[in-house]
C-alpha cells in the first residue's frame, strides 16, 4: 500500500516521473505539475490499486493551484512519483464528495 506521507517526502518535481499517457492527458486538461504537486501535498489516498504493475498505485483527491478538486493515479518506488494520469473529477461520474464514484 502506499502512504500518503512517503509520497509528500518526495514531492518534488525532479522526483516525478510522468509517463506517456500522463503528459498527453495533463495537456489536454490543462493540467500542470504544480497542480499535481499541489494535490500530493493537500490531498488523501481515496483509493488503492494494489495490484497494479509494475508498482502498485493509488488514486488521491487532493486540490489544485486554482482551488479545484483534482484526481490523480500515481505509483512510486523507492526514488520517484510515477504519474499514471490527471483529471478534474466532475459530478456526472462522481459523488459530491468526489470520493465515491456514482452507481457503486
Amino acid at each position: 500500500m502506499i502512504d500518503i506521507d512517503e509520497l509528500r517526502k518526495i514531492n518534488k518535481p525532479e522526483n516525478i516521473a510522468v509517463t506517456e499517457h500522463a503528459r498527453i492527458r495533463l495537456i489536454e486538461r490543462n493540467i500542470t505539475m504544480q497542480d499535481v504537486i499541489k494535490c500530493i501535498e493537500t490531498g488523501e489516498i481515496i483509493k488503492q490499486y494494489e495490484d497494479d504493475k509494475p508498482f502498485p498505485s493509488c488514486l488521491i483527491l487532493g486540490i489544485s493551484i486554482n482551488n479545484r478538486y483534482l484526481h490523480i493515479v500515481v505509483s512510486m518506488d523507492n526514488s520517484f512519483i510515477h504519474l499514471i494520469t490527471a483529471y478534474y473529477p466532475n459530478l456526472e461520474q462522481w459523488e459530491p464528495d468526489y470520493k465515491t464514484r456514482k452507481g457503486r
